[in-house]
């Protein structure tokens, strides 16, 4: 009987487990890795590169749905699932990052969108797709009856086809096909992608986007299915609409605290600190201990920033207009699990680490307790206690005029509009990360194109992107002509050069003839030499580019410089790294080399 007790009490201790949609005291702290349309500074190979420096502070990189969306896409209008090369990077440098972040300690969070999904010809058909060994297709009667308030039925009417007969489970988005996740098929082919995504890319957990789109109850089917480490959703609502769909997910799931940051940007757009004590709206914070007790703080991601509120040139957001230093440290002083912005973390990048490394040494967690110690319009501050002491976090203009009640508190780290103080730890124990400054040294990039296959006698080259100084020098469509080549390896090229200005800085194309058209698809965030053969092959009306790089750079290069064994000053790699200072290459790797701004090539 006392091994059939144990028995029993081990199994519901492993489901009170299985049922954990976010562990309880977790002290990680998140970056978004990405904003709207940060199609340079998130490509994979960029944010792998950056290993080192983000596993100072973070335990997980939320990245963008990297699965193809058919053309330059942040990934919402997901078509494929099981095709990983997107607009960030191949499908095998996406496999290297996640690879790169794991061995560093840091956890990989998929962006996954299955409320709706994109088509490939008409309103109602889907790609077909094979994952070990079986095929997986959703089919029109796989779409909400509902859909788009009927016109999609309306459509299928007139053209043969069946939908779902069941409505929406969720709230309904134009646009894009609702999925009827009562389907046995959606479900098959949800479990079947988030078991790619953990099992054979290796995430380690999800973001669900636009979980009001459908019933919490199948994020809880989907997560017992895939059993991810981490799971948030975005139910942007209010607390109580939140807590109901945590519930709804039997907590399998957390969420992010949209009250959270809606207090944060009260307080500071209304220059009222002590707006961080308020309701908004009449929502406390799932974090508050005004909100349930505080019970669900375990279950809440706070953030202050996201690809949706932030300042777009393209779209009224609601952003946060200023103080987004304090904002961050009021953020990384309380309960839940905090999500720093990628845009804030290239900023303040040192400060931001500081208060993460305050943070751990205190032992805060999000299931911390917290109380506030001081509330006016020019200041707030809040005490949390954490397993190894205490912290508290004073943010606003008379932030550096404030001293704690009692003995034991010393000040840490202090800056524009906040300061820190900790009681039971030293200051000194604080182990704060250090960066290595970049001595970016800007090299030219040659982009070579053949045109063989389509005969066209000339090649117009349509530039954008980057830092911004790389628009044609004829600024109307379709660009620069170039109409001299150059014989590399037996092929003419149209070629042009480019200067590669920063670590993030590259180059996007579209090449065509005299007239626009025709043209090639879009040829995206380009930072080294390259050679494109122009394909007879099309996406549409636009002709497909191969790059052939790999078999014309060596020879490609003109000219090619002789190495001076006795040369000295920096050494940079081709993505602008301080590779040596010595001028020497001896040991280094085959590959390019930049040496008092010449290219060497080492074979």
């Amino acid at each position: 009987m006392q091994r059939l007790y144990s028995t029993i009490i081990s199994l519901l201790c492993t489901l009170a487990v299985m049922a954990q949609g976010w562990p309880q005291n977790y002290g990680g702290v998140m970056l978004q890795g990405f904003y709207w349309d940060s199609f340079n500074d998130t490509q994979w190979t960029r944010l792998e590169k950056q290993a080192d420096d983000l596993a100072t502070t973070f335990s997980l990189v939320w990245v963008p749905q990297s699965g193809n969306c058919g053309g330059t896409s942040m990934g919402y209008d997901d078509l494929y699932w099981f095709n990983q090369n997107s607009s960030f990077g191949s499908e095998a440098d996406l496999r290297s990052m996640i690879n790169t972040f794991k061995t560093k300690g840091i956890g990989t969070i998929a962006d996954v969108v299955i409320n709706h999904r994109k088509n490939v010809s008409n309103w109602v058909d889907f790609p077909k797709e094979t994952y070990n060994g079986v095929e997986y297709e959703l089919l029109s009667t796989d779409i909400c009856k509902n859909d788009d308030d009927g016109e999609t039925k309306k459509w299928a009417d007139q053209n043969g086809y069946s939908l779902s007969e069941n409505n929406d489970t969720g709230e309904g988005w134009g646009g894009m096909r609702d999925l009827d996740h009562k389907s046995e098929n959606v479900q098959n082919n949800v479990k079947a992608y988030l078991d790619f995504l953990i099992n054979d890319l290796g995430y380690s957990g999800f973001r669900y986007d636009m979980v009001k789109g459908y019933s919490a109850k199948y994020t809880k089917m989907y997560n017992e299915s895939a059993k991810p480490e981490f799971s948030v959703g975005e139910c942007w609502d209010s607390s109580g609409k939140i807590k109901s769909w945590i519930d709804g997910t039997d907590k399998t799931s957390a969420a992010f605290d949209f009250q959270f940051r809606y207090t944060v940007r009260n307080a500071i757009n209304n220059n009222d600190w002590s707006y961080l004590g308020k309701q908004n709206d009449g929502n406390w914070p799932l974090v508050s201990n005004d909100y349930n007790n505080g019970s669900y703080r375990q279950y809440a991601v706070t953030f202050v920033e996201n690809h949706d509120t932030e300042k777009r040139s393209n779209a009224a957001q609601d952003p946060i207009k200023k103080d987004t230093l304090a904002a961050n440290a009021y953020l990384l002083a309380m309960p839940g699990t905090p999500c720093v912005f990628l845009t804030h973390w290239k900023k303040y990048k040192e400060e931001i680490s500081k208060m993460a490394a305050v943070r751990k040494a205190v032992g805060i967690t999000n299931t911390s307790t917290y109380e506030n110690v001081a509330s006016s319009k020019d200041l707030y501050a809040v005490q949390t206690t954490g397993a190894n002491g205490k912290l508290i976090a004073v943010v606003g203009p008379n932030a550096g005029r404030y001293q704690p009640n009692g003995t034991g508190w010393k000040k840490t780290i202090s800056g524009y509009h906040y300061a820190y103080f900790v009681n039971g730890i030293e200051p000194e124990s604080i182990d704060y990360p250090t960066f290595t400054p970049s001595e970016f040294q800007p090299y030219t990039i040659t982009v070579g194109v053949n045109v063989d296959q389509v005969g066209w006698s000339s090649v117009n080259f349509w530039t954008w992107g980057g830092d911004g100084s790389h628009a044609p020098k004829n600024n109307n469509w379709p660009g620069d002509k170039v109409s001299s080549t150059t014989e590399v390896g037996g092929k003419q090229w149209y070629t042009m050069q480019y200067t590669i200005n920063d670590e993030i800085d590259a180059v996007s194309f579209v090449f065509s003839t005299g007239s626009g058209n025709p043209q090639t698809v879009d040829v995206s965030n380009i930072a080294d030499d390259r050679f494109f053969e122009i394909s007879t092959q099309k996406d549409g009306d636009k002709y497909l580019v191969n790059d052939v790089t790999s078999t014309y750079l060596p020879s490609g290069i003109k000219p090619i410089i002789n190495y001076d064994s006795d040369a000295s000053g920096n050494v940079y790699s081709l993505d602008g790294r301080l590779v040596r200072t010595d001028g020497k290459l001896e040991n280094l790797p085959k590959g390019i080399y930049i040496v008092n701004k010449k290219k060497i090539i080492l074979k």
